[in-house]
């Protein structure tokens, strides 16, 4: 695998990660008049950052807030990444989409990334054997093991979605993590965010 090109920002506080991706999105919506979407990540990591980006007062009617990945359950579950995400952007007036009822995935101003300690993004867990030409945009799959805390079946954007983006960005935390990205980006793994590295084109930004 070739080795990605990735700007750190080293510790990096919610409201600075915020401020960042207000800028890009702001930058966006001033271009034209059609929609601005964006994807983001569950997990616990976001929402501070989702706090500090609500009180932003950007053009939020035409954002589209997809999530990249969910568990397959209500959304009024707590483990539903969606749920939680409506529950902050909506009131703002953005639109947050539904995984299982999307038909065509956009192109993204602006992918943003977790990784697990697995090295696995979005719900593309290493059995999966994500691929970067993988002909889907969404997969429904169980990652394997399960993890305890979730569960869940899962549904997920794919590589090539994730990468039709004009940015993509990842919050890391703790050295575990930063040890599995960093091989990574040397191309010295074949873990799921080690391919969609290895397959990136756009600036690729990480947040520690």
């Amino acid at each position: 695998m070739v080795m990605a090109q990735v700007r750190f920002i080293e510790g990096a506080g919610p409201a600075e990660i915020a401020d960042w991706i207000g800028v890009r999105l702001a930058r966006h919506l001033a271009v034209g008049q059609g929609p601005v979407a964006i994807t983001v990540p569950g997990g616990l990591t976001p929402f501070p950052i989702f706090a500090e980006l609500t009180k932003q007062p950007q053009e939020w009617p035409r954002v589209q807030v997809w999530p990249g990945d969910d568990r397959i359950v209500p959304e009024d579950h707590p483990a539903s990444n969606t749920g939680r995400v409506r529950s902050l952007f909506e009131p703002l007036g953005a639109h947050v989409m539904r995984l299982q009822d999307a038909r065509e995935v956009p192109h993204f101003a602006l992918a943003w990334l977790g990784m697990g300690g697995d090295g696995h993004i979005a719900s593309l867990f290493p059995n999966t054997d994500p691929r970067a030409d993988d002909p889907l945009s969404i997969r429904r799959l169980t990652p394997d093991p399960l993890p305890p805390e979730a569960p869940f079946e899962r549904i997920t954007l794919t590589i090539p979605a994730l990468l039709a983006s004009d940015e993509l960005m990842f919050v890391i935390r703790g050295d575990d993590k930063r040890a599995v990205f960093d091989q990574a980006v040397r191309g010295d793994s074949d873990l799921p965010v080690a391919r969609l590295l290895a397959a990136s084109h756009q600036g690729v930004t990480c947040f520690t």
